[in-house]
């Protein structure tokens, strides 16, 4: 038995290709409050980001992907909200799923964070064409 897995494992396909591999991660970031750079402060900007996720992640997901020069991240642990469903016949309990908060400091060069953008073709104001 033992020389059949490694007879198996011996005639398994090898990567002819490696070539540059770069990792993209399926970890989803939603923006959920972002900050222009002042003359006294940097750029700011949080994600929520899933618990699972470590600094150095976040820092590598924003800089390899977007190239966005950060400087700091910190993160802080939520649990999800506890609830009580009362129906007719009986107490349902149930649970929102724990997330984590991600706080990026990017560096003084990146002084617009995009949010303040105009598109074009689109009005701002009702009255205006």
């Amino acid at each position: 038995m033992f020389a059949t897995i490694r007879r198996m494992a011996s005639a398994a396909p090898k990567r002819m290709n490696e070539g540059y591999r770069m990792w993209m991660p399926t970890m989803p970031m939603v923006l959920l409050h972002a900050e222009h750079a002042t003359e006294s402060t940097p750029a700011k900007a949080v994600f929520r980001v899933l618990p699972k996720m470590t600094k150095h992640e976040v820092k590598e997901y924003l800089t390899k992907i977007y190239d966005l020069p950060v400087v700091q991240v910190r993160t802080q642990n939520y649990l999800g909200k506890r609830m009580r469903i009362i129906g007719k016949r009986q107490i349902v309990y149930a649970k929102r799923p724990d997330y984590k908060k991600a706080f990026v400091t990017f560096d003084n060069t990146l002084a617009d964070t995009g949010l303040g953008s105009i598109v074009p073709g689109m009005n701002t104001q009702g009255g205006e064409e």
